[in-house]
Parts: C-alpha cells; sequence; structure tokens
C-alpha cells in the first residue's frame, strides 16, 4: 500500500523519444520499506488494458550509490538515466513495446514496459548491462498481466496522490506568478452531485464549516448534473491546500459527490 508523502518535479531525465510522448508526471510516496519514486504515463489510463500487450516487462539495476532511504543519491541520477535511456531504446526495438513508467525503492530502478510477448528481451537487457554497465546488477519484473494491474493499481497513483499532485500545480503556478501564498484569500471549490439530496447532505457540512455558498445550480451534464460552488477565506500555501482539499473530497465523497477542483485570486504584497 503507497501513501502520499511529496511530489517530485524531476527524478528522471528520459531522453528516448518514446518516453517524451504522452502525459509524464512524477510522485514520492511511501510503501513498506520507505519511500518510492515514480515517474508515470498518465495519459495510458485512458486505454488500460491494451489486450494487444498482455505482459509486464519491467527491467532496470540494483545500485550502490543511494540515500539512506533507498532513493538514488544526486550523483547517481546521470548514470541512472543512461541506463534507462539505453533499455528504453533496446526493449523500444521489440515490436509492440510501450513503456508505462519507471520506478526507484531501495536502491533499486526499474523501467515498465508493456509487451506482446517476452521472447529475448531479459537476456537482451542483461548482455546490455554487462557490456555497457558492468558495475551494475540487473533487476526484472517479467509476468503475465492481462489486466494492466502494476499500471493501473501500482504505477498509476491513487486518488490521494492525484489530489495532491493538482494542487501542487496550481499552488506552483500561483507562487511563479508572485502570488503570497500565506496571505488569506477567497478560495473557491466545485463540486458536482447527482441529486439535490445528495447537494444539500454536503452543504449542511460545508456551512459547518464556514463556508458560503456561491453558485448552487444545475448542469447539462450527464452525471452529476447539481452543482455546487463554494468560498471561504483561506491561505493557499501547499499544507493548507492539502488538508482544505482533502476534507472536501471525503465529505464530497460521503454525500456521493464529486470534487471538481478548486480556483483562487493572486495575492502579492503591497509595492
Amino acid at each position: 500500500m503507497k501513501k502520499i508523502i511529496a511530489a517530485v518535479l524531476c527524478l528522471f531525465l528520459i531522453t528516448d523519444g518514446s518516453a517524451q510522448s504522452g502525459d509524464w508526471d512524477t510522485y514520492l510516496a511511501r510503501y513498506e520499506k520507505g519511500p518510492g519514486s515514480t515517474l508515470v504515463n498518465m495519459s495510458l489510463k485512458q486505454k488500460a488494458p491494451d489486450s494487444t500487450r498482455p505482459f509486464l516487462f519491467a527491467a532496470g539495476v540494483k545500485f550502490k550509490n543511494c540515500s539512506a532511504d533507498g532513493l538514488p543519491a544526486p550523483t547517481a541520477f546521470i548514470t541512472l538515466n543512461r541506463i534507462s535511456d539505453s533499455i528504453v531504446a533496446l526493449v523500444g526495438r521489440h515490436p509492440g513495446s510501450l513503456l508505462t513508467g519507471t520506478f526507484s525503492y531501495q536502491c533499486e530502478r526499474k523501467d515498465y514496459f508493456y509487451v506482446r510477448d517476452t521472447a529475448g528481451l531479459k537476456s537482451a537487457v542483461t548482455r546490455l548491462l554487462t557490456d555497457f554497465f558492468p558495475g551494475y546488477t540487473a533487476a526484472f519484473l517479467i509476468k503475465e498481466d492481462r489486466t494492466w494491474d502494476a499500471y493501473l493499481h501500482f504505477l498509476y497513483p491513487n486518488e490521494e496522490t492525484r489530489l495532491f499532485m493538482y494542487n501542487q500545480a496550481i499552488v506552483m503556478r500561483l507562487e511563479k506568478s508572485g502570488d503570497q501564498t500565506a496571505i488569506p484569500r477567497p478560495i473557491d471549490h466545485i463540486l458536482f452531485f447527482k441529486t439535490e439530496k445528495d447537494r444539500e447532505c454536503f452543504i449542511y457540512k460545508a456551512i459547518s464549516q464556514q463556508y458560503k455558498i456561491v453558485i448552487k445550480d444545475s448542469t447539462d451534464r450527464k452525471e452529476g448534473s447539481y452543482r455546487l460552488q463554494i468560498t471561504r477565506n483561506d491561505k493557499a500555501d501547499l499544507a493548507t491546500v492539502n488538508k482544505i482539499t482533502g476534507w472536501i473530497k471525503k465529505e464530497a465523497t460521503r454525500c456521493k459527490g464529486e470534487y471538481e477542483g478548486w480556483e483562487t485570486v493572486i495575492r502579492q504584497l503591497p509595492g
């Protein structure tokens, strides 16, 4: 089970063209033995599982240049990225291969592919590492995975993690625009519910937390047509926003609603 502890902007630099297509994002989460870092192609979620690629082929290395918590030390990235680039290029020549993500954990890093078959891949990667990276021990995970369980339930972030990543992206944009996130300002939250009763369930909870109703109407969405927009003055720093949105999402779910996200105005110091 993974629990989000932080998000990272760039732990990996994979230069192969196949790695750059799609919507790639990174996050850091805590697992049983410590933190693990994931780079994942988010855009594959819409087409997963792909029945033409029923096999998981994960290949990488164990490395000694890691921190006390098992993640790559800063000086390790140049070589680890070269190894990933080489593996991605090699497996990319295998018909039908698709890179879905990269995972670093406990001094081990592997690139995750879905392939039509795994014939010859392990031996080819082993030769590559032996010839060009002799100081590293090969690491593999190879199995049939027709449901793409490794991608959908391991690499792909869960709801808590996705909300954290969403919040971080907005806060970073605010800070880049000169926003002083420690200054309270109106923050609006948008939600949708399937029935008026469900919406009233959440409104009762929101009012108890001093939220004010901005919009309460119906839309033409196929599902969740009862819209609600609420607002409250809050700080926009990441810790505060994570606490606020976590509560809203939890209570909205209890009322069978869907939390759409938040928006705010930029606050800067005078002068």
